[in-house]
């Protein structure tokens, strides 16, 4: 090797040269064939359980749902369409005119109804009432106070509270009447279980407003299916306790108990029967 070429590319190099000295020269690199490309199959419709291929071109789109139809603000309106119905029947069935006066809003509430405090308000005073610090005494003198504003559930839990609560005690007591009165002017606003929480409240109390227990049996037989087990044994238990006579509703009563005496435990069938 000559000294001379210090430079290790240069090394490279006359090593190469003293190999084909001795084996010939390096036969040319053979490059690789091109990938070999297939053609591309033609695209396949499913026709059913057939798979047939595609000699037509495809079909057109389909037009658009808006397409062949007038615009919605070009459409007529219900007043054009009665107006054409008239003149082809001979001038029966003529729209009414156009009312430029708004409608007056229509309320079927009741003045007591109407009355009310905000719901925010009746939650308030339900949580009064409902309260554990709460007594007879504290929750007829709020009945007393805001009373005329209760809801129908406020009203209910007023006198569910003073029978649970105070019981016989209060059965001269002369705030009891504008309560059963009240009670009595919302029984249709009542839900089942308000119904028998009334009734059964003012039979603990043992103050007997008859005009109370009358609208409520007259109430309760319309809406029986919607009473669950304990909710009918506290109703005939407050009609039997009071003492009176509501053939109708224990009609009804009887009539639905069989179908649903699975729902009833002991307690509540001993109620119901006594």
């Amino acid at each position: 090797m000559d000294p001379r070429l210090v430079n290790r590319h240069d090394r490279r190099r006359s090593r190469s040269r003293s190999r084909e000295n001795r084996r010939g020269p390096v036969p040319p690199r053979r490059e690789s064939p091109p990938p070999r490309r297939w053609p591309v199959p033609p695209r396949r419709e499913q026709h059913g359980d057939f798979s047939i291929r595609r000699r037509t071109p495809p079909p057109p789109p389909p037009p658009p749902h808006w397409e062949g139809r007038r615009p919605r603000w070009e459409r007529p309106t219900r007043r054009d369409r009665l107006a054409e119905s008239s003149d082809s029947r001979g001038g029966r069935g003529e729209p009414r005119p156009r009312r430029e006066e708004p409608r007056p809003r229509r309320t079927d509430r009741g003045d007591d109804q109407a009355s009310e405090a905000p719901r925010g308000q009746q939650i308030a005073w339900g949580k009064q009432i409902t309260a554990r610090t709460a007594t007879t005494e504290s929750i007829l003198a709020l009945f007393m106070r805001e009373g005329c504003r209760f809801s129908a559930r406020n009203l209910a839990t007023t006198a569910h509270r003073v029978g649970k609560f105070g019981g016989p005690r209060f059965r001269s007591d002369q705030r009891l009447e504008p309560l059963a009165e009240m009670c009595g002017r919302r029984t249709g606003d009542f839900k089942a279980m308000e119904l028998a929480n009334v009734a059964w409240g003012f039979a603990k109390t043992e103050f007997i407003d008859r005009r109370l227990f009358l609208v409520i049996a007259v109430e309760t037989p319309m809406r029986v299916r919607e009473f669950k087990s304990q909710e009918m044994a506290n109703t005939v238990w407050a009609f039997a306790t009071a003492g009176v006579a509501a053939r109708t509703l224990f009609g009804a009563i009887a009539s639905e108990v069989p179908r649903r005496v699975r729902e009833f435990n002991s307690q509540e069938l001993a109620n119901t029967v006594w």
